[in-house]
């Protein structure tokens, strides 16, 4: 039985195609609606063409790397393989998707995101007298753009360095670098979290003196209304000290995270520890409104260096940045030693402060 992908025309101009992925243009040439009822149902263009050409890029039997470039076409694909185990890897053991209220994807540099500032009346749910005016609540943009970022590692290495190595084996240096990018996207997000977007809207700054109390979580916990803590973000250090608390010695909790591997709080917040924290943070926040990630475009790599064989320096990129959506959502908790410039517990620093 013939299918149509088999004949599909690959070439590198698929790649440069403006606001348009290499999966998208194959999909456009080769939809995947066809194949309904058959074989190849499940897979998506880009797979059905690695199916064309036997290539095996999973498991022991993989093949090596050189089967890319058996023929001029079969090259074409090699530049997507490498984008899509990146992403994979990026994605993997990732917290970015459990601190972002929503993810937009923007073709460009600069984005504007919207703002809603209500007042304490427009908070208020007021009775509406027949006839009489409903109560607005005002959606705008943000006065400053927001700068999206663009990071990337260098993946360096001559094709006659790899072309024996197994796909299976090469995939696990690229999951590697998407991991790299994560985590630097990552460490924007917190940035943002705490000082800001550039709108004026740094996170509050609650100082607690002291060793790190139940008490002090509660008050903490306490300032978020209307909003609700369900996540807190910190650091091993400050991890290990919450976890001695003797509140958060419940049986039932170990047992959750011997079988789920998430940690979850008497408070009903999600906890998330990275070392991209600074030692005595926590970042407490409200995940379904806090945070917006804006992704400009997928996981993009060089590939005409990939395709030509010339893999000396072949780059690879993501570009991302985040905005703050409303910012009493996301607070930050210091903790200081006794005796230091910080605030009695649980005791507001008057007012809100940047944090580098």
């Amino acid at each position: 039985m013939s299918y149509h992908f088999e004949n599909v025309r690959l070439e590198k101009g698929m790649y440069g195609r403006s606001g348009t992925s290499f999966t998208r243009t194959l999909e456009e040439l080769d939809p995947s609606e066809r194949y309904r009822g058959t074989p190849m149902e499940g897979l998506d263009a880009f797979q059905r063409q690695l199916k064309r050409f036997d290539i095996h890029v999973k498991g022991a039997d993989s093949d090596p790397v050189e089967k890319f470039f058996h023929t001029t076409e079969s090259s074409v694909l090699f530049p997507e393989f490498v984008s899509r185990v990146v992403r994979q890897g990026l994605e993997e053991g990732g917290i970015l998707p459990d601190i972002t209220a929503t993810v937009t994807k923007f073709d460009g540099m600069d984005y504007r995101s919207i703002a809603s500032v209500p007042t304490e009346d427009e908070k208020k749910l007021v009775q509406v007298e027949e006839g009489a005016a409903i109560p607005e609540t005002s959606v705008h943009t943000q006065e400053n753009l927001v700068k999206l970022q663009k990071r990337g590692r260098m993946l360096v290495a001559s094709y006659e360095a790899i072309r024996f190595q197994r796909l299976d084996l090469f995939s696990v240096t690229l999951r590697q670098i998407g991991a790299y990018i994560g985590k630097m996207h990552l460490q924007d997000a917190i940035k943002v979290l705490q000082e800001g977007d550039g709108n004026k809207n740094p996170a509050e700054v609650v100082n607690h003196s002291g060793e790190l109390t139940y008490d002090a979580l509660l008050e903490f916990w306490n300032k978020f209304d209307p909003y609700t803590m369900n996540t807190l973000l910190m650091g091993g250090d400050t991890m290990l000290k919450l976890l001695k608390l003797k509140e958060f010695q419940n049986p039932l909790t170990g047992l959750n995270f011997q079988g789920t591997g998430t940690l979850s709080t008497p408070l009903g917040a999600k906890l998330l520890r990275t070392n991209a924290m600074p030692a005595g943070t926590i970042i407490g926040l409200d995940k379904n409104y806090a945070l917006e990630q804006v992704i400009g475009g997928e996981v993009t790599v060089e590939y005409d260096k990939l395709i030509d064989r010339q893999l000396e320096r072949a780059a690879i990129t993501s570009i991302s940045g985040f905005a703050k959506l409303f910012a009493d959502a996301s607070k930050v908790l210091k903790i200081s030693a006794a005796g230091g410039s910080g605030g009695t517990s649980g005791e507001s620093s008057g007012g809100t402060q940047t944090q580098g």
